[in-house]
């Protein structure tokens, strides 16, 4: 066992460092600048998240779709990916992490689009789409299809399950003295009342969990703002100015060069908002909408409200604590680190913290599960979908009372596998996706249907 924990961080180390870090923003400033810095049309994103499509083709709500990705992402990475940037990288890892969102908006975009042009329909109706068919139909590389599918079937369990169920056990158990076993047999009877469902059954619930749970710990957040505002202003200057100035040891914080800021930020806000990923692009794909370009606006806010808002406030609220007390934080990491600076605001804090966690990990379960099971089904078929999430049931009890450090690893590993194949898809369909926003975005004809067949796909399994 220690020999594969250790062969997993020498892969992660190798998967997740420099060059993973600039081919995925690399990515994000390449699709930013092919697509004129679609970022400007985040009010007109905004407005359709929350618009109807009646008539159109899609399983669920463009608001469902969008608040089912939203699930999956905004998790324990919004929380405690922020404060291990902070540890690590200094408070100028804030601002990485926001600029990461900012030009991640457009690989969200570009994901989403793909998505629906190359979604397929089934013989029941069902919309499948993402990455995979993507790369089979649109790139014509069917073996990379295969192999995101794969990973993406094998990392849900990890990324959007076991670990997920595992930190709100143990934060229960640790808040309460609530048993883990206990918690665990809750969470899997809740989600499988949800999963066991379907699609419309896991968006009905997101539809009306995330907009809560982002909108109560978002507010919670401005309150112990506004509880330390006087250090506000010396959180935001350290936070922008030791973004591109080394930061020496002291006042809470631990020594950080700007190389350390920049890559400690970006990986934790590419951790967080999933641009690049493949995995929003899934569910984009079941959304009800005219045409590929509405969607993919649509989604594209899922990054904008998950890194350039919630990561932020996260960073900020972070910050201005250890300015407030650098003595009380000084030498915290990740999510000790998280866990004093909340509890720094009695009553308010603690509160905010435990109800955040429990229902973005919660989400995070849901979520994920449809990631994972279209990965599944593409493999082996419809009959590969309630074993699956059977399977995804007893998982999440299993991870609410197991030491998951080997999974969490094996997780991260299987996350950059994703992020490989998706981003091929991704620059070597650059040119659709300049092609489709012209069309339609640039050329002012947003609110016209597309005219293209969506083709019917075979019951059969899509075999390598």
């Amino acid at each position: 066992m220690q020999a594969l924990q250790d062969f997993v961080t020498w892969l992660n180390g190798y998967l997740w460092g420099p060059p993973m870090l600039v081919l995925l923003f690399g990515t994000h400033l390449f699709l930013t600048v092919r697509l004129r810095f679609i970022q400007r049309y985040i009010g007109t994103a905004i407005k359709l998240s929350v618009s109807k499509e009646p008539g159109s083709a899609g399983d669920v709500s463009q608001f469902g779709a969008l608040t089912t990705a939203l699930a999956a992402t905004i998790g324990t990475g919004n929380i405690v990916g922020v404060a291990t940037a902070v540890a690590l990288g200094g408070p100028g890892a804030v601002l990485w992490v926001w600029l990461t969102g900012v030009f991640g908006i457009a690989t969200k975009y570009s994901e989403a689009l793909l998505a629906v042009k190359y979604r397929v329909r089934t013989s029941d109706g069902t919309m499948l789409g993402g990455p995979m068919y993507a790369l089979e139909r649109g790139l014509k590389q069917k073996w990379l299809a295969v192999l995101f599918a794969v990973f993406t079937a094998l990392a849900a369990f990890g990324i959007g399950n076991m670990v997920q169920a595992n930190s709100i056990s143990s934060l229960v158990a640790e808040t309460f003295s609530i048993p883990t076993y206990v918690t665990g047999l809750i969470i899997a009877a809740l989600t499988a009342v949800v999963i066991l469902g379907g699609v419309q059954s896991i968006s009905r619930v997101c539809e009306k969990l995330v907009p809560f749970m982002a909108l109560f710990y978002v507010i919670g957040c401005l309150i112990i703002l506004i509880i330390n505002a006087q250090y506000i202003g010396t959180a935001i200057n350290l936070i922008v100015t030791h973004a591109f100035t080394p930061l020496a040891a002291g006042g809470g914080f631990a020594g950080a060069t700007v190389m350390m800021a920049m890559r400690y930020g970006v990986a934790r806000g590419l951790f967080s908002n999933e641009s690049g990923l493949g995995s929003a692009p899934i569910v984009a794909a079941a959304a009800q909408t005219r045409n590929p370009v509405r969607q993919a606006l649509v989604s594209a806010t899922g990054t904008f409200w998950d890194t350039v808002v919630v990561c932020a406030i996260t960073g900020i609220v972070l910050v201005t604590v250890i300015v407030s007390d650098p003595a009380g934080m000084d030498g915290l990491k990740g999510a000790a680190l998280t866990k004093a600076a909340f509890a720094h605001v009695p009553v308010i804090g603690p509160i905010v913290l435990t109800v955040g966690l429990l229902t973005f990990v919660f989400s995070t379960i849901l979520g994920w599960s449809y990631y994972g099971e279209r990965g599944a089904e593409y493999l082996l078929g419809k009959r590969a979908i309630l074993p699956y999430r059977i399977l995804w049931v007893i998982s999440t009890f299993v991870g609410s009372v197991a030491s998951l450090g080997l999974v969490w690893d094996i997780a991260d590993a299987l996350n950059a596998m994703m992020a490989i194949p998706n981003l091929i898809a991704l620059i070597g369909l650059s040119g659709v996706i300049v092609a489709e926003t012209d069309k339609y975005l640039w050329e002012d004809r947003l609110d016209e249907p597309s005219t293209e067949e969506i083709p019917e796909l075979a019951d059969n399994p899509v075999t390598p």
